[in-house]
């Protein structure tokens, strides 16, 4: 699971972890609780990431 120091990768080190995450799942063979897991792992890295864009976002619009 994501863990709060999560919070502070840079916005490529959690896209990484997001394609990895997508790689095993894609491969099928991980068992249904692992599956669920992983998913939640990868809502929580996709929302970081959109976090972190948003806030480029906002910083470009305050330039």
């Amino acid at each position: 699971m994501i863990e709060m120091e999560d919070n502070n990768l840079t916005f490529e080190q959690a896209m990484e972890k997001l394609e990895k995450i997508v790689e095993q799942l894609e491969q099928g063979d991980v068992p249904l609780e692992q599956a669920i897991q992983y998913y939640k792992e990868g809502m929580q890295l996709s929302k970081v990431c959109h976090e972190k864009l948003k806030n480029v976002e906002n910083e470009m619009t305050e330039i």
